[in-house]
C-alpha cells in the first residue's frame, strides 16, 4: 500500500514595523527637523517598500515641545501601548539624552538622526542607539581646526544654555586649544532669547578674533542677524557658526550669511544622488531643500529597515542594531561611504563649507561652497576616545 506523506512548509508571517518620529514642530529647531524629518521618513519607507513589498511599515509622529518630560511620556506610550519599534530624530540634546535609556530598557531602537550631543555615542552609548548624522565633536573638529589654521587663534563663545550648547562649546574649545588657539571667555544665553544684544556686547568687548556661536536654529539666526546690526564683522571680528543648517541660511539671506564657515554632513547639491533625493523632498516641502538632519532621518531609517529585513523581525532592537553594524562599510545614497561602529556612532565624510556671496549664487538654494572633504576616518572622534563602555 502506497503511503502518502504531506509535507507542510511553515510560511513566515509578514514583517511589520512601526516607526515613531519624535520632533519639535513649533520651536527654534522646527525648520531643521520638524515636518521635514517626517517627510524624509516617509520617503525612506516608500523607497524600502519598493524593494521589500512584504514588509508593512507604519509611521506615527509627535511634537515633544522641546520638553524632556513630554518626550519621555510620548516614548513610553508608544512603546508600551502602540507597539512602536523604532524612534527617529529626537533633537534637541536634552530630549535625546532623556529617551535613550528608555529605548535600551525596552530593547527598542533609537535612530538619533538629528541629535549631536557626543555622549550619545560616548558615555551614554548603548546597544540600541545609533547616532547617525553628526556629533558635536565632528562640528568642532572640522570648523575649529580650520579657523585656527587661518589665523583665528583667539575665541569667545556665545553658548545656548542647555546640554547641547555646553557640549558643543567644550568640544570646540578643546579643539581650538589643541590647535594652538586660546579661549578668552564665554557667555551663555537662554534658549530662544529674542534680544541677544547684551551677550553680543560682551563678545565684542573680549576683542577675540572669533566669536563662536554654540547654538542652533533660530538662536543661530538671531545671533548672526543681530551681530550684523552691531557691526561685528566690520569690527575685525569673525563669526564661527558651529552648527549651521541650510534653512538657517535661507532665513537670513545670503547678504547676511555670506562668508560664514562651518562643517556639515550633507548638502543637497553634492552629487546626482543627493540632488535626486532633494528634488523629491522639495516637492513635498514647498520647495525647501533638506537639511543635514532631515537627510539623516531618511538615511538612518532606510538602513534600519534593511537591517530589520536581515534580522527577520524588529522585535529585538539590539539585534537589529547589530545587523546595522555587521554590514561594515557600505555606500549610502546620501552620505557616501558609511559604517556603524560598536559605540553606535556612524562614520561618513563631513564637509568644511562656506556660505556663498549673493553674486556667487546661481540659483535658488545655491548657498554653499565646499572647501574641503573631511574623510570618513578623520571626520568623527576615534571610538576609543569617546568613553563608550561598549568599546573594548
Amino acid at each position: 500500500m502506497l503511503a502518502l506523506f504531506l509535507v507542510v512548509h511553515e510560511v513566515p508571517a509578514a514583517t511589520k514595523v512601526k516607526v515613531g518620529v519624535l520632533v519639535s514642530m513649533s520651536s527654534f529647531i522646527s525648520d531643521l527637523t520638524g515636518q521635514g524629518s517626517v517627510e524624509a521618513a516617509k520617503l525612506a519607507i516608500e523607497d524600502f517598500r519598493k524593494r521589500h513589498p512584504g514588509t508593512t511599515v507604519e509611521l506615527v509622529s509627535a511634537d515633544h515641545q522641546n520638553k524632556p518630560d513630554v518626550a519621555t511620556g510620548i516614548v513610553r506610550e508608544w512603546f508600551d501601548r502602540e507597539s512602536v519599534d523604532v524612534l527617529l530624530d529626537g533633537a534637541p540634546s536634552p530630549v535625546s539624552l532623556a529617551v535613550t535609556d528608555i529605548v535600551k530598557d525596552k530593547n527598542k531602537v533609537f535612530l538619533a538622526s538629528s541629535a549631536s550631543h557626543s555622549d550619545l555615542s560616548g558615555k551614554k552609548c548603548n546597544p540600541n542607539t545609533v547616532q547617525w548624522t553628526y556629533t558635536n565633536w565632528a562640528f568642532a573638529n572640522g570648523t575649529g581646526k580650520a579657523v585656527v589654521r587661518q589665523g583665528g587663534n583667539t575665541w569667545f563663545f556665545m553658548t545656548a544654555d542647555y546640554a547641547y550648547g555646553h557640549s558643543l562649546e567644550k568640544e570646540t574649545a578643546d579643539t581650538v586649544k589643541a590647535a594652538g588657539g586660546k579661549v578668552l571667555g564665554t557667555v551663555r544665553h537662554p534658549v530662544s532669547a529674542a534680544d541677544l544684544s547684551s551677550f553680543l556686547l560682551q563678545a565684542q568687548a573680549s576683542k577675540a578674533k572669533v566669536i563662536a556661536l554654540a547654538n542652533a536654529g533660530g538662536d543661530t539666526i538671531n545671533s548672526i542677524k543681530q551681530a550684523a546690526e552691531f557691526g561685528v564683522v566690520p569690527g575685525k571680528q569673525n563669526l564661527a557658526a558651529l552648527n549651521l543648517y541650510i534653512t538657517d541660511v535661507h532665513a537670513m539671506g545670503l547678504k547676511t550669511a555670506q562668508g560664514l564657515m562651518f562643517t556639515t554632513a550633507f548638502y543637497w547639491d553634492l552629487n546626482e544622488s543627493t540632488r535626486a533625493f532633494s528634488k523629491r523632498f522639495a516637492s513635498r516641502m514647498n520647495g525647501k531643500m533638506p537639511t543635514q538632519a532631515q537627510a539623516g532621518a531618511y538615511s538612518s531609517l532606510l538602513n534600519y529597515l534593511l537591517a530589520v529585513e536581515r534580522a527577520g523581525s524588529p522585535g529585538n532592537g539590539a539585534r537589529v542594531v547589530a545587523e546595522m553594524r555587521n554590514v561594515g562599510w557600505f555606500e549610502d545614497p546620501l552620505f557616501g561611504r558609511t559604517r556603524v561602529q560598536e559605540n553606535g556612532g556612524v562614520q561618513h565624510a563631513m564637509y568644511l563649507t562656506q556660505v556663498k556671496t549673493p553674486s556667487e549664487s546661481r540659483a535658488p538654494w545655491d548657498y554653499y561652497k565646499i572647501l574641503q572633504k573631511i574623510p570618513e576616518e578623520l571626520a568623527f572622534q576615534p571610538k576609543e576616545q569617546t568613553g563608550c563602555p561598549l568599546v573594548k
